[in-house]
């Protein structure tokens, strides 16, 4: 095959001019001769030392494991394009028609993702006051703890004993962006920290309260975990606490029953403080239930509340969003 040969000082120039003329045949690995370096080319050209050499053919890398997957055909239009990914394991939602493929489609995400270790499948949906759902193990390593990265931060959990969604990781940074120096926070509904322990890069304080055991327990290791020393970890139901902290802002990530806890969230927080409220709403009429339950509960309790952001976070379901709306306590 047809290559240049240039020494090894010119090479990532030489690179680029092939790329730059279209030259640079695509699909072989480049070689390396001592001090010098070959590059496969598709054709002759002047100024450039030209020379017959071998060369070895690039693997083609699958872009999804729906290419590489071994499963009926007559299946194949049912297999999702996306699934989440939590620190190095994988988590898919199969039809019942998948399901018997479980072990292929988990083999198939392996190969293609070399940097996960692990894929489960969703047996149920998010459900009971711990907010977790059950997990088919389909390939790979058999564990559900990892280290998971977003924003800057290292989130251990384990995928079985906790709520953590992958898929907020942008809106926890609006929130972020949104906090000033000083404040004081108040997470009502906290799980393994993501929210607390982002925004104590921030904030003077944060008090992060879940109910569910394990949840406060990678909270605290995750306190440890980004040498954060300003969050306050709270084990128990919120309503023990509401009231007794005064926040500038409040976090109520808890979008099916989020409404349930205003009162709390209102009793707690500072005058002029901002309240980030989630919900779930139908794509017809995404915020005004939620406004209205806003502001019955703001008038029983004597307030008044501005609304300052409504936006969707994301797809919840067919024709169902996860919402948020942003409001100020006067």
């Amino acid at each position: 095959m047809l290559a240049v040969k240039v020494h090894k000082k010119n090479a990532e120039k030489t690179r680029r001019k092939l790329l730059e003329l279209g030259l640079l045949a695509k699909g072989y690995s480049i070689k390396r001769e001592g001090d010098f370096v070959l590059f496969p080319v598709t054709g002759p050209l002047d100024g450039f030392e030209l020379v017959e050499a071998e060369f070895e053919k690039l693997e083609k890398r699958p872009h999804s494991y729906r290419e590489v997957v071994d499963v009926p055909e007559e299946v194949k239009p049912l297999l999702p394009s996306s699934f989440d990914i939590i620190g190095d394991i994988a988590i898919i939602e199969l039809p019942e028609e998948l399901m018997p493929h479980g072990r292929a489609i988990g083999g198939a995400i392996l190969k293609v993702h070399r940097h996960i270790k692990a894929v489960f499948a969703k047996g149920s949906k998010v459900e009971g006051e711990y907010r977790v759902r059950e997990l088919v193990y389909l390939a790979g390593e058999n564990r559900t703890e990892t280290i998971h990265r977003e924003n800057g931060i290292r989130l251990k959990l384990d995928v079985a004993k906790v709520y953590f969604s992958p898929r907020l990781a942008t809106e926890r940074m609006r929130i972020f962006r949104k906090t000033r120096p000083g404040e004081v926070v108040f997470d009502m509904f906290a799980g393994v920290g993501p929210y607390s322990i982002l925004l104590a890069k921030k904030a003077n304080l944060v008090f992060a309260v879940d109910l569910n055991p394990w949840a406060v327990r990678y909270l605290e290791e995750n306190v440890r975990l980004n040498k954060t020393n300003n969050v306050i970890p709270v084990l128990g139901d919120v309503r023990r606490v509401a009231g007794k902290i005064k926040a500038d802002r409040v976090i109520m990530n808890l979008p099916k029953f989020a409404d349930r806890f205003l009162k709390e969230a209102m009793l707690s927080v500072k005058p002029d403080g901002i309240i980030h409220y989630y919900g779930f709403g139908p794509e017809e009429d995404l915020f005004s239930e939620h406004e209205k339950k806003i502001k019955a509960v703001a008038r029983e309790l004597g307030l008044n509340v501005e609304f300052l952001e409504r936006r969707k976070v994301r797809p919840y379901a067919p024709r169902q969003f996860n919402i948020a709306i942003d409001f100020r306590v006067e």
